[in-house]
């Protein structure tokens, strides 16, 4: 940061900070926070951002995100993935394991982290649980922990071998690493497009069930018990997970987990267009189970908000339904949708949920911290479209969405980066 950085009257969001829900000016000089007054004078030398709407709050985490670098570069680089979440408001990302060679090792965990050496946002890799992400042995979980490693997941793969699931949760102990297990019995779920129900029914799409999903939750939840470790279960997408894992964390079971944005506002109704940008995994479910997701978000049962950013070539997407891979985009869309559903403090609280857990430092907005910040606005009203996307690939579940609140931009690690 070469010069100061001086935040005019900014409405600071930070539940942990002494200034919460209060308007003040903000100097930043070299990454630090230095004043928080009613008003500083500015100098020649500031920089000044002073805007009408100016929010701010600590630093917004994906928990994840994939990009193609290595290996699928067309779908997108890890700069441009690491520009595009800066222009979303995102500081801090995890890099999911679906690269090409894998990340299931030292020197894979390393080269992530060294793309983002010199970026505003950090980049902590996953690590793969399993070699190759194959099911069939752990990968170097100690020494890719030792690298950087955040968290240890075969991307959207579930763990077939239930005892390997057991030896990785206690193998994870004794340096405290956290585990992830992807939610899908296959065999409940072989050759499904989307949510089983009335809807798919009618369009003559084979459906993953719900139980497809909660039958493995109550496995992995079995385990957890057993071993006494530390798991993560991500993008949960039904009641039923939420009523599960909900019940875990009263017996006192080290687990937590997480919601995809688009689980939370959209539906399996989507799917009556044939449209293949809905097409996600998990797939969207019924309104039922978005009203428990969203239940279980405010009570503090889901523990925070991932985007499940998923770049995919166009010609993945642009086929026929049934041949269509599952995903979708969400840096861009995050916080316009989380905010246009709950409001300001459960979006900023949802993006930021999860950092504590993942082992992200919080750097609480209060003098002598660091400057770990998100700037926003939240209550432009605004459509969704291409326009918007500064991803490398344009598969969106949210074109024509009605959006409310834009990012402005990030400051961290003693960098800025405005949105212009």
């Amino acid at each position: 940061m070469s010069k100061k950085v001086l935040l005019k009257s900014a409405t600071i969001l930070d539940s942990s900070s002494p200034y919460h829900g209060k308007k003040r000016d903000i100097l930043i000089s070299d990454g630090v926070i230095t004043s928080i007054k009613a008003t500083i004078p500015p100098e020649d030398s500031y920089q000044i951002i002073d805007t009408p709407e100016l929010h701010v709050s600590q630093g917004w985490f994906d928990s994840g995100v994939s990009f193609g670098e290595p290996g699928f570069e067309q779908r997108e680089t890890l700069e441009n993935g690491l520009n595009t979440a800066a222009k979303s408001g995102f500081t801090h990302v995890a890099v999911n394991a679906n690269t090409w060679p894998i990340t299931d090792s030292k020197a894979a965990v390393l080269f992530i982290k060294s793309k983002a050496n010199d970026h505003v946002v950090s980049a902590y890799p996953v690590g793969a649980l399993t070699v190759r992400s194959e099911g069939q042995d752990l990968a170097e979980l100690y020494d890719m922990h030792q690298a950087g490693a955040i968290s240890f997941y075969d991307y959207q793969k579930p763990m077939q071998r239930v005892n390997l699931l057991k030896i990785a949760l206690l193998y994870a102990q004794p340096f405290d690493a956290l585990v992830q297990s992807f939610p899908l019995q296959p065999d409940l779920a072989s050759n499904g497009q989307m949510h089983e129900e009335l809807v798919s029914t009618t369009l003559g799409l084979k459906g993953f069930s719900a139980i497809s999903e909660e039958i493995r939750v109550v496995r992995d939840l079995f385990i957890l018990e057993y071993t006494q470790g530390k798991l993560h279960i991500p993008t949960i997408s039904t009641a039923g997970s939420v009523k599960l894992i909900h019940e875990a964390k009263q017996k006192g079971l080290d687990v937590s987990c997480s919601v995809a944005v688009h689980h939370l506002v959209l539906d399996h109704n989507e799917l009556t267009s044939f449209d293949s940008n809905f097409k996600v995994m998990p797939p969207l479910r019924s309104s039922d189970d978005v009203s428990a997701l969203i239940t279980g978000l405010k009570d503090g049962t889901i523990d925070g908000v991932t985007t499940d950013h998923n770049p995919l070539d166009i010609e993945l997407k642009k086929q026929e339904f049934e041949r269509a891979d599952f995903g979708t985009i969400g840096l861009e869309s995050a916080f316009g949708a989380l905010n246009a559903s709950f409001g300001v403090r459960q979006a900023v609280l949802g993006l930021t949920g999860l950092k504590k857990r993942f082992g992200i430092k919080e750097h609480l907005i209060d003098e002598g911290q660091q400057a770990d910040l998100t700037l926003f606005e939240p209550n432009t009203s605004w459509e969704f479209s291409k326009g918007d996307i500064s991803a490398a690939s344009h598969n969106s579940c949210f074109y024509g969405r009605q959006m409310k609140g834009k990012v402005l931009g990030v400051i961290s690690k003693g960098k800025i980066s405005i949105n212009s």
